[in-house]
């Protein structure tokens, strides 16, 4: 095979790195036509695709430099509106505190005001209730003084008023020297 292509080649006689004219031709020909193509039709059109593409992509890096901006200005707003609600929150909480404070202030010196109410009230029975005692007392010492009494000096003691005037002395003298006991 090496030696028919070696054959082939003598028989022309020309040199097989030299292209023949026809080719030449041909091939300028094509050239140009592809140099056109591409230079007139295809070049503007790449040029028109890349411009908005780099164009697209320019609009799509600004909108996204607009949109962090505006992310960053949200998370400012909701940054300073969170600071705002715990201060908030916690003047609510202090606020709540003292009210808390007051109320069990007040509800302290209810109690206290109902405490020392009920300590009077009962002083106050316990008083009448000392008066009643001491004068259910006073009439049964002087009824059994005066039996006791009559007994004792063998007449009767049944003048009222004579007998209210002798226990009356009696308890006097009794509660004097109770005094003076004290």
């Amino acid at each position: 095979m090496i030696q028919a292509a070696s054959l082939l080649a003598a028989e022309e006689g020309g040199n097989p790195l030299i292209p023949h004219t026809y080719e030449l031709v041909v091939g300028v020909f094509a050239f140009l036509v592809v140099l056109v193509v591409v230079g007139k039709i295809l070049t503007p059109r790449i040029q028109k695709t890349l411009v908005e593409r780099t164009e697209a992509i320019e609009g799509g890096i600004q909108k996204a430099q607009d949109a962090q901006a505006e992310a960053q200005a949200l998370l400012k707003q909701y940054k300073e509106q969170l600071a705002e609600a715990r201060h908030e929150a916690s003047r609510l909480r202090e606020e709540a505190r003292e009210q808390g404070a007051q109320i069990k202030a007040e509800l302290r010196e209810e109690a206290q005001a109902e405490a020392r109410r009920l300590v009077e009230a009962a002083h106050t029975q316990i008083e009448a209730d000392r008066q009643q005692a001491f004068a259910q007392l006073r009439s049964e010492i002087g009824r059994l003084s005066t039996d006791l009494a009559s007994r004792i000096v063998g007449e009767s003691l049944e003048d009222e008023a004579r007998q209210r005037r002798t226990v009356d002395r009696f308890l006097e003298e009794l509660e004097s020297s109770s005094a003076a006991v004290r």
